[in-house]
C-alpha cells in the first residue's frame, strides 16, 4: 500500500504543483511539504482536508481508504449517497435496484 507521502506527492506532481506552490496554498512551508512525501512528518487531519481541496482529490485517497484519486470528490453526489445511507433497508435496496438498472442503460449506450 502507498504512504501518505507517496500519494502526496503524485497528487501534487499530477496536478503540477512544485512543493514551494502547494505550501503557498495551504499556508505552509515546502520544506514540511518535503518531509510530508518523504513521511517524516505526519500532518494534522485539518492540513490533509486543506491539501485535498487544493490538489483536487479526497482526503480519503491521500490517507489510503481508496485507490481513486477522483473518489466522491462531488459534494452533491456524495450528499445523495449520505441520504440514501439513511433510509430503511428496504427503501435503500428499491432505490439502488433502480440505480443500478440506470447505470447498466447508460454503458450499454455507450457501447
Amino acid at each position: 500500500m502507498d504512504t501518505f507521502g507517496k500519494k502526496l506527492r503524485e497528487a501534487r506532481e499530477a496536478k503540477g504543483f512544485s512543493q514551494a506552490e502547494l505550501a503557498k496554498h495551504i499556508s505552509s512551508y515546502h520544506s514540511i511539504i518535503g518531509k510530508y512525501e518523504r513521511d517524516e512528518v505526519k500532518p494534522s487531519i485539518d492540513v490533509v482536508k486543506k491539501i485535498s481541496e487544493v490538489l483536487d482529490t479526497t482526503a480519503g485517497y491521500l490517507l489510503g481508504e481508496t485507490e481513486d484519486r477522483e473518489l466522491l470528490k462531488d459534494p452533491s453526489m456524495l450528499k445523495r449517497l449520505n441520504d440514501i445511507a439513511k433510509f430503511p433497508e428496504q427503501d435503500k435496496a428499491c432505490i439502488l435496484y433502480a440505480l443500478d438498472a440506470m447505470i447498466n442503460n447508460v454503458k450499454l449506450k455507450a457501447i
